[in-house]
């Protein structure tokens, strides 16, 4: 088996690319055969090595790694460098008669079809005043021969297409140079590839370069087109729906083998019908076969999900390193410089509460860099109807030996049995006191996170401004 992932570099890796790139390396690692890399950069304007980049940088971060290829820069084929080979195709088919030069037009389509019936085929050989037979510089069609053409398909089945409906695609531009449908049937067969896996918005070019391998004798791959992705509200997948790409995923705070477990499951399934599923375990298990004919719903909210289920089985050492890596990445590094000890034990009471690891900042961050500035939070919870239960608790806390989670959690529960109060109406202004909010991790936990005395003052420090 030899499927190759073959990107368009014109902008960061979308999520449905990358769901293409993960099952065609599941089939290659599952089926133990060869990964190839071709970089599809026949569009010079866009194709830029900034773009090439973006895309080799995601495929590394998910770890969907590829296949050394004979005659490719560090085991990666760019189209472009063979444009000699495909232009060799090119006049080996004029040669044989399976190709012709025109000069026809849009309009000469057009009018073609309006003398003959809109669904017949243009045929530019047919047209003796727009042959071009001696003009090097005309455009290049293949002929369509009498027929049908099938696109054997392992997700939709069988789909035929008659012939006679085709038109002579243009495989050549006027300077020679080749189109896509050319290059790619072309690189396909001298890659040896025996499987083509990608979306469905190549499925209307599958006819066109299953023409070019019969025109040259080859044997067609198996094809395999996916369903497109869409948001949970039935559109295409866009940046309206969140992140759109993989970068904005890592950006996110999300793990890559949550990501690639998630994308997994985006229109397949295991018979077993498990959810959380190691990478051994998908290579193992999946089969494009099974792969829905349907389009697939990206939910951000239920890879969210997953991934705090990938955060929690992490160790907390583990945890705690991709979390700094990340905080270090987005800006932190100076906060969290020189206190690994509290950053461990930040990621220790806030990771039954994060999902990504982009939200430890926003629950935890004013362990490192002090209150928030909630004015919501600070109304409700440090005015004065809480003004006298939070100087308690002051007293309270300066009085707890030793300094532990379970003393601090005692001596704050007997005072509230003490002032006949609820429990909010004294944990949550010592919460907001340390943190400026009434979100963070537990406030036993917080407190003695910070130490006695940095807790006290800033209790003492929303005493004196409430």
């Amino acid at each position: 088996m030899r499927v190759r992932f073959a990107p368009s570099p014109t902008g960061a890796l979308h999520i449905g690319g990358a769901r293409t790139a993960l099952y065609n390396w599941l089939m290659a690692r599952g089926g133990g055969g060869r990964m190839l890399l071709r970089i599809e950069d026949t569009d010079r304007e866009r194709s830029t090595p900034e773009n090439v980049e973006q895309i080799l940088d995601a495929l590394r971060w998910l770890g969907i790694d590829w296949d050394d290829a004979e005659g490719t820069e560090g085991g990666i084929a760019f189209q472009t460098r063979h444009e000699p080979r495909h232009r060799a195709v090119i006049e080996q088919l004029l040669a044989e008669g399976k190709a012709y030069r025109s000069h026809a037009k849009a309009d000469d389509v057009k009018a073609y079809k309006e003398r003959l019936g809109a669904d017949r085929g243009f045929r530019g050989a047919e047209e003796p005043t727009r042959a071009a037979a001696d003009d090097a510089t005309a455009a290049v069609r293949l002929v369509v021969p009498d027929g049908e053409t099938v696109v054997r398909d392992l997700i939709r089945g069988d789909t035929t297409f008659r012939n006679v409906h085709l038109d002579d695609p243009v495989i050549a531009r006027g300077d020679g140079s080749p189109l896509y449908n050319l290059a790619v049937a072309v690189d396909d067969l001298d890659a040896g590839i025996t499987h083509v896996v990608r979306g469905e918005d190549h499925l209307s070019n599958t006819p066109k370069q299953l023409l070019v391998l019969q025109a040259l004798g080859a044997e067609p791959p198996q094809y395999a087109h996916l369903p497109l992705l869409h948001g949970p509200d039935g559109k295409k997948l866009s940046k309206r729906h969140g992140a759109a790409s993989v970068q904005e995923l890592r950006e996110a705070g999300y793990l890559a083998d949550a990501v690639i477990n998630y994308l997994a499951l985006l229109g397949w399934g295991d018979e077993d019908d498990e959810t959380i599923l190691s990478r051994a375990q998908l290579q193992e298990r999946f089969d494009v076969s099974r792969v829905s004919k349907n389009p697939a719903r990206f939910d951000e909210q239920k890879l969210r999900w997953m991934n705090g289920r990938y955060l929690r089985a992490q160790g907390l050492d583990e945890l705690t390193a991709t979390i700094a890596e990340h905080l270090r990445r987005t800006g932190h590094g100076d906060a969290i410089a020189g206190r690994d000890d509290l950053l461990r034990t930040a990621v220790e009471i806030s990771q039954e509460k994060i999902q990504t690891v982009q939200d430890l900042w926003p629950l935890a961050g004013f362990l490192f860099t002090g209150p928030v500035d909630d004015p919501k939070a600070r109304e409700k919870w440090l005015g004065e109807a809480h003004r006298e239960h939070l100087a308690a608790a002051r007293a309270a806390l300066a009085a707890v030996e030793p300094f532990t989670v379970e003393a601090v959690d005692a001596t704050l529960r007997e005072l509230v049995g003490a002032r006949g109060a609820k429990a909010k109406d004294v944990f949550q202004p010592v919460r907001v006191a340390l943190a400026g909010t009434a979100v963070s991790p537990g406030v036993f936990e917080s407190a003695v996170a910070l130490g006695r005395e940095e807790t006290l003052r800033r209790i003492d420090a929303a005493l004196a401004t409430a």
